[in-house]
């Protein structure tokens, strides 16, 4: 069996409603619930929610209070495939009171982004154009003998 479990798999946040929080994460960064449970240590739900695109997971730990935030520049970042589609969900969650900044064009390599907040105030972006993907390829490229 391949090791896909090696290298970065997750961040985990702890949300005050598992259910407000796997809908936002599931409207805006096209993500759903891969795997779910109720944490016998503590005694609130668990879940793993995934965008399918490759083995990582936020998990969302339900607490009666979240205590830290994602904040000010703190966030989890979603590649989106255009501008369009960073604009479209800039004005969903516009509508929903849920945009904090943007959308904006920072140029390379920071690309057009927008900032949404989620129900506990985590900061989530949306971003076209950062190049990511082909920048991790390029360093992997240099680091093969």
């Amino acid at each position: 069996m391949p090791r896909s479990d090696v290298g970065a798999t997750h961040i985990a946040l702890t949300v005050t409603d598992l259910d407000a929080s796997i809908a936002f994460y599931a409207r805006y960064a096209a993500m759903r619930v891969v795997h779910e449970r109720k944490d016998e240590s503590g005694g609130g739900r668990v879940a793993w929610i995934s965008d399918l695109t490759r083995p990582f997971v936020l998990v969302l730990i339900e607490v009666s209070r979240v205590e830290d935030r994602l904040g000010g520049f703190c966030h989890i970042g979603v590649g989106c495939a255009s501008r369009e589609e960073v604009d479209r969900l800039a004005a969903l969650a516009r509508g929903d009171g849920c945009l904090a900044l943007g959308p904006t064009d920072s140029g390379e390599p920071v690309g057009y982004w927008a900032f949404l907040r989620d129900p506990d105030g985590h900061q989530l972006e949306l971003s076209y154009g950062q190049e990511v993907g082909l920048t991790v390829a390029h360093a992997h490229e240099e680091t093969e003998p």
